[in-house]
Order: C-alpha cells, then sequence, then structure tokens
C-alpha cells in the first residue's frame, strides 16, 4: 500500500514510518520541520529513514491547503498516518494560534485530501488531554471529553469531531488514537522523560510540579507504533446499531482508542527509575501545579484490546533504561 505519514520528522511519526517501511509499504513522510524544539533532533531521525529505498520526505506545511491538496491529488494514497500537530499543553498558553493553524486547519487539510481522494482509512492521533480533569478511572473511551483544560486538549477534542463529521458526511473511515505520555529513545526534548534525563544527566535540578503527587501511565513508543500499526489494518465500518451517546463509536464509520500502558506511575517512582538508569540521583525542587496540567492519566485499554489483541506492556524501569541508554549515545555522555 501507498501510506502518507505526516509528522514524520517527530517522535512517533518517525517510529512509524520505519515500522511501515519494514512491513514493505510505499511511506511518504511529510512535515513542516519548525523548531519548536531542536530540529537537528528532526533532522537526526529523518536520517534513519532516508537510506529506505521505500520511503520518501517532503518538506511541507499540513495547513498550506493548496500543497496538501496537490500532494494527495498527485500521489493516490491508500491510507493515512496523520501525527503532524503542534504539540505541548504549556506552549499552548503562549502561543496558541500556533495550535489553530496546525491542529485545526492543518486537520482541515488532512480530512479534505482523504474525502476527495478516496483515502480507505484515516488513521490520526488524539491525546489523553481530551480527559481533561476526569476523575473516573481509569479514563475509558466512554467518558465524557467536554471540559478540557489546555487548548492543546480542546485542539484534539475538536480532532476527534471533525473526524466524526466527515465519516458521517462522506463515509470517510477514520480512527482517532489517545495516545498517553509516549516516551523512549528519539523522544520529544519538552517532555518530562526528556527533561529529566537531561538534567539528571547534566547535574542540574528537576522541576517536579504539583510537589511530586502527579501519576501519568507513561507509553513506550515501540507499544504505540504496534498499536499505530495494527489499527490502521482495522478499518472501522458504519454500524447503525452502535451507540449514539459515546465518543468512542458512531453509526458512521468512526472509531477512537485509548493507546496507553494501563498502569499510571507515581511522579517519584518514575523520577527513581531514571535515576537507577542513569546512575545518579535527582536533585528536586518542588513546585506548584502549572496551568492546563492534570494531576493523573490512567488508560482503559479494553477496547484496544477487543479490536487487534494488543495492549502496552513496556516497564517503566525497562523503558526508561533503554532511554537513557540512547540519550548517552546520542549525546556521547
Amino acid at each position: 500500500m501507498k501510506i502518507l505519514v505526516t509528522g514524520a520528522a517527530g517522535f512517533i511519526g518517525s517510529a512509524a514510518a520505519l515500522r511501515l517501511c519494514e512491513q514493505g509499504h510505499q511511506v511518504i513522510g511529510i512535515d513542516n520541520l519548525n523548531d519548536y524544539y531542536d530540529p537537528a533532533l528532526k533532522d537526526a531521525r529523518l536520517a534513519r529513514l532516508m537510506g529506505v529505498d521505500n520511503f520518501h520526505f517532503i518538506e511541507m506545511d499540513i495547513s498550506d491547503r493548496e500543497a496538501v491538496a496537490s500532494l494527495f491529488a498527485s500521489e493516490g494514497f491508500n491510507r493515512v498516518v496523520h501525527l503532524a500537530a503542534q504539540a505541548g499543553v504549556r506552549y499552548s498558553i503562549e502561543n496558541p494560534m500556533a495550535y489553530v493553524d496546525s491542529n485545526l486547519v492543518g486537520m482541515a487539510t488532512i480530512l479534505e485530501g482523504c474525502r476527495h481522494n478516496s483515502v480507505e482509512h484515516l488513521v490520526y492521533a488524539s491525546s489523553s488531554s481530551v480527559y481533561g480533569m476526569n476523575e473516573q478511572v481509569p479514563f475509558s473511551e466512554d467518558h465524557g471529553v467536554d471540559h478540557p483544560v489546555s487548548l492543546y486538549a480542546a485542539t484534539k477534542k475538536s480532532n476527534e469531531m471533525m473526524a466524526h463529521s466527515y465519516s458521517h458526511l462522506y463515509k470517510l473511515p477514520t480512527t482517532g488514537l489517545r495516545f498517553f505520555t509516549v516516551y523512549g529513545p528519539w523522544g520529544r526534548p519538552d517532555m518530562a522523560p526528556f527533561l529529566f534525563t537531561d538534567a539528571i544527566m547534566n547535574d542540574r535540578p528537576i522541576k517536579v510540579f504539583n510537589h511530586g503527587k502527579m501519576q501519568r501511565d507513561f507509553t513506550y513508543i515501540d507499544d504505540i507504533v504496534e498499536g499505530v500499526v495494527r489499527v490502521l489494518g482495522s478499518v472501522p465500518e458504519a454500524n447503525p446499531d452502535d451507540a449514539k451517546d459515546s465518543p468512542a463509536t458512531s453509526w458512521a464509520p468512526y472509531k477512537v482508542y485509548n493507546i496507553g500502558n494501563n498502569e499510571p506511575v507515581e511522579l517519584g517512582d518514575f523520577i527513581a527509575a531514571i535515576e537507577k538508569a542513569a546512575g545518579k540521583e535527582a536533585v528536586k525542587e518542588y513546585l506548584p501545579m502549572q496551568p492546563g496540567d492534570v494531576p493523573r492519566t490512567y488508560a482503559d485499554v479494553d477496547k484496544l484490546m477487543a479490536l487487534v489483541d494488543f495492549k502496552p506492556a513496556m516497564p517503566i524501569d525497562e523503558g526508561m533504561q533503554k532511554f537513557v541508554d540512547w540519550y548517552r549515545e546520542y549525546y556521547q555522555s
């Protein structure tokens, strides 16, 4: 198959593109290579893909309507994995328009490309952030997600609603994946696994928000990619008997699934896993909760398991050891 992967220089996008190439698919990757974080890391991720015969990269911004429309019309994609987005809860407070352009306008251009070019299945990235301050645990796809606490979360909720409208109006099969705190080698420098590891390795204090009273459902990158690839092969079908009052399903060819480790980790245990892997103790600076953040994430993955017979399972100690090993090799430290 010919598959478009957006955000191909990103953390998840580059890993997903590599896996799809290994499976023998022809993969076109696009990315705008912005400077939200160090572009050198994006270039290094792309370098892993550039030697792969069945991968081709095009630098492109998904908010460019004409460029995206032309790409879809000329390439004839069978399926699309849409992972490009402006990421980061905290940055959305500082620069909201970047999220409007990438996450809302960009999603619309991808949906339009799929609609007009008979794409068989669109799989796109949502986020655990859509659950907001939900206190029901574990977070289920059947829970309401109408109270986001950051603009980033609001754009991801909007993506799900936009996808549903296209699934209903144009019979476009779409699947949204709510990712839970993805980490691992080649990970994003703005996320806690990278920030904490970098600080510990360089003898700087780490910022521990909400005084450490946090839990995260840390999900290893290989588990995320396995879920993405399996779901891509499971095209949703319209089913008039499906419940109409759940965010997870619809009478239209539309689905939403959690992908998380189903085992939230206390922030203190997470820091201890990094300390063990690094062989160094962290100096901790305790701070209050940041705006837009949530105290806990916890994924119910029963629906994912029922669909593709898979759920993430990487233990945090093993996953962080793999990340720290990569960090040392990449930065020669």
